[in-house]
């Protein structure tokens, strides 16, 4: 496994890899503090390239609250250990070729030597729910991964279905830009509990973790419920079950069209429905995002 922290050191590997003609090259984009919901990303890019990219970068301009920025985990030696490991799990392709992991963890500064004045703006799926609530979110989220993309030039990107609005822009920013590759969306991984694997967890105390399970089993409920009741009705049902559950507070539910992202208000309005939420946990608070699938 290599660990690279340049741009220019990630392009020029990468370059060498293409001459020596890599059976595929998979893109992983992260934040670091990885757990077992981005290993399922990382081994399901191992099982289908040769190469694997793998970026650890907490990315400054997709947060638009310093204190959340500040306490994000960092977690570099341990994500590396974690990524070893999933090597080490693969088997040999039919190329006969290893597997290889490059990990590519830049600085604030190798990343943006000066600001990024570019601007993104792909509505509706960028202007609701998160994007309504976190301005310029969406906008600093499609500026690092246009950059990843742009210095990678993978055969697939790998996205997990947790962050269902980001997979939404995503691809509407790579049809603006012109990204011809495939984006890979992957189910979401969660623990045992049902709670939705996220690196935001690690900030959770014990008993919070206990108490944000709450969430998860709320939604899986309300798909039963949801049988026999309104879109409304559902809605209404899932915002009182968890702001009853003391240390949990809704700050939005949106049941939506799976491919606009507007809000539906029957539940023959659209092919595909989900469900969205987030939801604050605990007293600093900790902010956690889910989803599920009515239709």
């Amino acid at each position: 496994m290599t660990i690279i922290h340049t741009i220019s050191e990630l392009t020029e590997s990468l370059a060498r890899a293409r001459q020596a003609h890599c059976n595929g090259i998979g893109l992983v984009p992260t934040m670091g503090a990885l757990h077992a919901g981005h290993a399922s990303l990382v081994r399901r890019s191992l099982a289908e390239n040769e190469l694997t990219v793998v970026s650890i970068f907490v990315n400054p301009t997709q947060f638009n609250d310093s204190a959340d920025l500040d306490r994000y985990p960092r977690t570099l030696q341990a994500d590396c250990t974690l990524l070893e490991s999933l090597l080490a799990e693969t088997t040999t392709h039919a190329c006969h070729q290893q597997p290889e992991i490059m990990v590519f963890a830049p600085s604030v500064e190798e990343v943006y030597p000066k600001p990024d004045t570019r601007r993104f703006s792909y509505p509706p799926t960028d202007s609701v729910m998160e994007g309504a609530r976190r301005p310029g979110h969406f906008n600093g989220v499609c500026q690092i991964v246009s950059r990843l993309f742009e210095w990678c030039c993978p055969d697939k990107a790998y996205f997990g279905e947790k962050d269902f609005q980001q997979i939404a822009v995503i691809r509407a920013m790579m049809a603006d830009l012109g990204f011809q590759f495939e984006l890979v969306a992957c189910p979401i991984v969660r623990e045992e509990s049902g709670l939705a694997l996220s690196s935001r967890n690690a900030l959770l105390t014990d008993d919070e973790r206990q108490t944000a399970t709450h969430i998860s089993r709320t939604l899986f409920a309300s798909v039963e419920y949801a049988r026999t009741h309104s879109v409304r009705e559902t809605h209404d049902w899932v915002m009182s079950e968890i702001n009853a559950q003391a240390g949990l507070e809704v700050e939005y539910f949106e049941i939506v069209d799976a491919l606009s992202l507007l809000p539906v208000t029957a539940w023959d309005a659209a092919p595909h429905i989900q469900g969205c939420i987030t939801v604050h946990c605990g007293q600093t608070p900790i902010r956690l995002i889910d989803n599920i699938c009515y239709r």
